[in-house]
């Protein structure tokens, strides 16, 4: 699997830096100091800085990121802490800077958000439904606000689907390719030429359960949204599709999927035209989850553990979505 099929950042290594050189850096620049311990990440370098008073999230991004795709995700998330959501707060220089160029990627600091992965917590309707709530909210944050780089080129971005098919071959199991096959092809054939007329902004595009916080106390409802790097301007439905994704229940697709679009659209309302593309758009992000992290997972076999965190689910998902009966879902989704 190449660089180029892959593109430049997502077949790009995280960068390296030993901890001892990036705690002189943050020290330096941001006057912080205490014990750091790795976290994962796809692409970046991550890790955890703790002080008596507040955790910190040190992000070194990586070198193939251009600087003007890493400004698009620190304006976005200085725009969402001024509505009052519950995402990372941006930590400024001593010298005032949000971001510091370094040769190994642009440094920056962020508050560290307490909660509980969902992906460590039982699963409800409730809890779904706050996910959609949430995501709902995250948009409206979100509308209005552009930069230069929201329009980068990157593979998670579902108007990109086509781009996939180069990557298919790394699927192992055959039944599975075949699936994903079909499920590219019906992108072809009905959503993209539905997309240039939806509504477009930019979106944090990844609400998967890595990325979203639960309340310690209170597990279905959501404390914080971690992890902008993601982020494109592309059709909303992309973004609820997503969020809706990793929500589905095999055991009961068709509920699971309608509970989501149902408290998404209780908060911001749908267009019958978005509501009819859900499914497939949804079946379209599990594709792009198998397919990317099956090519990546095979270039870097020493992250394969966490690059295929969502790999199964991806998996349960698209079969059980492609076992619907596809009439049935769509007026479910009409009666909103």
């Amino acid at each position: 699997m190449t660089d180029a099929t892959l593109g430049s950042l997502l077949g790009s290594a995280p960068p390296q830096m030993a901890q001892a050189d990036l705690a002189a850096l943050v020290a330096q620049h941001y006057g912080l100091r205490g014990p750091l311990r790795a976290l994962t990440s796809e692409r970046d370098l991550n890790l955890h800085l703790a002080t008596p008073e507040q955790g910190y999230v040190i992000k070194l991004a990586n070198p193939a990121e251009p600087a003007e795709v890493t400004d698009f995700q620190t304006r976005a998330l200085l725009h969402l802490q001024a509505a009052g959501l519950p995402v990372p707060r941006l930590i400024r220089s001593l010298d005032g800077q949000t971001q510091v160029p370094t040769p190994q990627g642009i440094l920056r600091v962020l508050t560290y958000l307490e909660g509980t992965p969902q992906h460590l917590t039982p699963r409800s309707d409730a809890q779904a439904a706050d996910l959609a709530r949430m995501a709902a909210r995250l948009a409206l944050g979100l509308q209005g606000f552009s930069h230069p780089a929201a329009d980068y080129v990157l593979q998670w971005d579902l108007k990109q689907a086509a781009a996939l098919q180069p990557l298919l071959p790394a699927i192992a199991d055959p039944a599975l390719r075949d699936l994903a096959a079909a499920t590219l092809a019906r992108y072809h054939s009905d959503i993209a030429p539905a997309l240039p007329d939806l509504r477009w902004q930019v979106v944090h595009n990844d609400l998967n359960p890595h990325n979203v916080l639960c309340a310690p106390d209170a597990p279905d409802r959501i404390a914080g949204v971690l992890d902008f790097g993601d982020m494109v301007r592309t059709p909303l439905i992309c973004d609820v599709a997503i969020a809706a994704a990793y929500q589905l229940d095999p055991r009961a697709p068709l509920h699971s999927l309608t509970t989501f679009a149902r408290a998404y659209h209780a908060v911001l309302p749908l267009t019958a035209t978005e509501r009819a593309l859900l499914p497939d758009l949804a079946a379209t992000r599990m594709l792009t989850t198998i397919a990317i992290t099956s090519a990546r997972a095979a270039r870097y076999p020493e992250n394969a553990a966490y690059i295929l965190r969502n790999f199964a689910a991806a998996r349960a998902g698209l079969i059980a979505l492609a076992g619907l009966d596809r009439s049935s879902v769509l007026k479910e989704l009409e009666q909103l």
